[in-house]
């Protein structure tokens, strides 16, 4: 075998160097990262997406940022809250690196960073509050860790845009004991409108007899005045005729009651009271009124009924159902 002559064995060593030379001076960055550049373990610039140059065993890179906005998992973890509660709470953090520089330098690990001030200031945050306002205050928890952890990622380089919790969760019996109380609130509720529904109705049915009772009232005083209106007129009547037109009055309205009475189909017997001679009587005198200039005939009386045979019980006669013992009008 030939032997290689010493200058091809330089040559190849000259290419071979100058490629691994051109592959350490050459850097193509891809698109949402910003690589460090070190000299001799200093940092010097930044290497921004695309093709770029350093100067080979000289320069060397030191760091590969991702600048696009990244999530960050905040593991769950026990939370004691301002009444003694505990909770099991996890989040999400989303920050993006603003500074690369110092996202690089300025703190050894960023995501481990972020990670651990993110729990450290939820349980801060939870624990000035208690459980009622831990479940129902969660844009208020939010809201004061973005303020927290945004501040204290500045010196880093990175900027927080929002924090997220996506989990608070009570132990199981505290969940229980929550539904107890739930379920006796509502039934609260619903024994109170209960309550509140009978009362409105007592309240109302109340008024209605209030405005029937006003009502009925009305009734009676319009019927009173009515009556002490129709008695006025008779009075005054009678003031104009005398006694005897009063008393020819009178006797009118007992006949209709009497005939009214007799007249009944569910009555049997009709019973004439003792003081029916008294009546006729009274009647005569009014006929007497009746009569006319001397030489007319005055209406005549029918004659009084007669006991039947066997007396009667009452005092007085026993007249069939529906026979008028008056004149005939």
């Amino acid at each position: 075998m030939p032997e290689i002559p010493l200058t091809t064995i330089v040559l190849i060593v000259l290419v071979l160097l100058a490629i691994v030379t051109v592959a350490k001076g050459v850097r193509t960055v891809p698109q949402g990262e910003v690589w460090s550049v070190e000299r001799f373990g200093a940092f010097t610039r930044l290497l921004q997406p695309g093709l770029n140059l350093i100067i080979p065993y000289v320069d060397a890179i030191g760091r590969k940022l991702n600048v696009q906005e990244v999530v960050l998992d905040i593991p769950e973890q026990s939370v004691i809250t301002k009444d003694n509660a505990s909770v099991a709470v996890d989040g999400i953090v989303y920050y993006r690196v603003m500074d690369p520089a110092k996202a690089a330098y300025a703190v050894q690990d960023l995501k481990q960073a972020l990670v651990a001030m993110a729990m450290t200031n939820i349980r801060a945050v939870i624990g000035e509050m208690d459980l009622d306002q831990t479940l129902s205050s969660r844009d208020r928890i939010n809201t004061s860790l973005l303020g927290i952890l945004d501040g204290a990622t500045e010196p880093w380089g990175a900027k927080v845009s929002r924090v997220e919790i996506r989990k608070i969760e009570p132990p199981e019996n505290l969940i229980r004991a929550m539904n107890l109380q739930m379920t006796a609130e509502r039934e609260r509720r619903a024994s109170v409108a209960k309550a509140e529904g009978e009362k409105q109705a007592l309240v109302l049915q109340a008024e209605g007899r209030r405005d029937a009772a006003m009502r009925d009232a009305e009734a009676r005083e319009a019927l009173a005045q009515a009556e002490a209106n129709a008695t006025r007129m008779v009075a005054e009547a009678a003031a104009g005729a005398g006694a005897d037109a009063l008393r020819y009055f009178i006797a009118q309205q007992y006949v209709k009651a009497f005939e009214s009475l007799a007249a009944n189909p569910s009555s049997k017997l009709v019973i004439v009271p003792m003081e029916s001679s008294s009546l006729a009587g009274g009647i005569t005198q009014a006929m007497e009124l009746l009569r006319g200039p001397p030489g007319t005939e005055p209406p005549a009386l029918p004659p009084r009924p007669t006991t039947p045979p066997g007396g009667s019980s009452g005092g007085g006669p026993i007249l069939p159902a529906g026979a008028s013992p008056w004149i005939r009008a």
